[in-house]
């Protein structure tokens, strides 16, 4: 290894260099970065190697059979990222500056709401032809890690992370109720108390989701404990459970569209409900937004439920 010099790193490392050093650390190995770059294998170990020996220092170690940054890795990659995200808002001004919204939009989505997203993109890139829409769906736990790692221009979301500094633009009424199949004995009751429900068996998803979550507050508010009758990792199984009349579930109104309109499913008229939440758009406090980023916030701020209700 040759010793650090700030002169022989600005003239050996190259932004290649930082964006392979993100993703294999983001990916935690060289083989899923090379793919997800589209690159090989050999090529980016090279590059990762060659940044290494401009630091002078190993910046991945090897830990059991997992791939970790060495302190000067994770300094490295938090230089990188600075440097990288500086680049983007650098193209974000040079484009407002022009007026032209255009250029990559990234959002990232909690699985509940892949259910309207694409309709509200798919108008927005009608209206702005120039826009390239990246369109990402994971898990509440996987939202919040992109969101600390700045991966996105927008996060959407269901519950706005108190333990982070962002920004949160409410932009969408999100209403849960509680559903079950066609005929169920509860369907024609009116009133139904949280109480009631107990006696059903519930189908719910698994801890830390925004619904899971909201669920947990409500009944733990009326001193009640809501037990589950089977956990499941997505809305689609539930759908399905609840149709094989495997029990009850709460879910959001905007995951039901085409189960409400054939009848495959029913909503109880339940105390309480529909549960009033909202759709937030959120972004790092610390991160200012590109014009077609914020374009598409106010967009959906201001168009997104008249065209969802159109």
């Amino acid at each position: 290894m040759t010793g650090f010099s700030t002169d022989s790193l600005a003239r050996t490392t190259t932004l290649r260099q930082l964006q392979i050093l993100v993703a294999v650390a983001r990916f935690g190995g060289y083989t899923r970065a090379a793919e997800a770059l589209h690159l090989t294998q050999p090529t980016v170990s090279m590059q990762v190697k060659k940044l290494s020996e401009s630091i002078g220092l190993p910046l991945f170690e090897v830990s059991g059979k997992q791939l970790q940054l060495t302190p000067a890795g994770r300094k490295t990659l938090d230089a990188s990222q600075d440097i990288l995200n500086r680049l983007e808002l650098l193209g974000g001004e040079i484009s407002s500056l022009t007026g032209e919204v255009k250029g990559e939009l990234r959002i990232a989505v909690v699985t509940t709401a892949k259910y309207f997203m694409p309709h509200l993109l798919g108008v927005f890139v009608h209206r702005y032809p120039d826009v390239e829409p990246r369109l990402f769906v994971t898990n509440r736990e996987k939202i919040l890690e992109r969101l600390e790692e700045a991966q996105d221009d927008l996060l959407i979301m269901g519950k706005v992370p108190e333990e982070l500094e962002v920004d949160a633009t409410p932009f969408l009424d999100n209403d849960l109720v509680v559903i079950a199949p066609p005929g169920h004995r509860l369907a024609k009751k009116r009133a139904i108390s949280l109480k009631q429900l107990l006696n059903e068996r519930f189908l719910l998803r698994e801890p830390g989701s925004g619904t899971r979550l909201a669920m947990d507050k409500l009944f733990k508010e009326e001193h009640l404990v809501l037990e589950p009758y089977m956990e499941l990792g997505s809305i689609e199984a539930i759908k399905q459970a609840v149709m094989a009349g495997l029990g009850i579930s709460v879910m959001s109104e905007h995951n039901l569209r085409l189960e409400l309109d054939s009848g495959k499913i029913s909503v109880l008229d339940v105390k309480g409900f529909p549960l009033r939440r909202h759709w937030f758009a959120v972004h790092a406090s610390s991160r200012k937004l590109s014009l077609v980023a914020q374009t598409f916030l106010d967009f959906i701020r201001d168009e997104g439920s008249a065209i969802l209700h159109d």
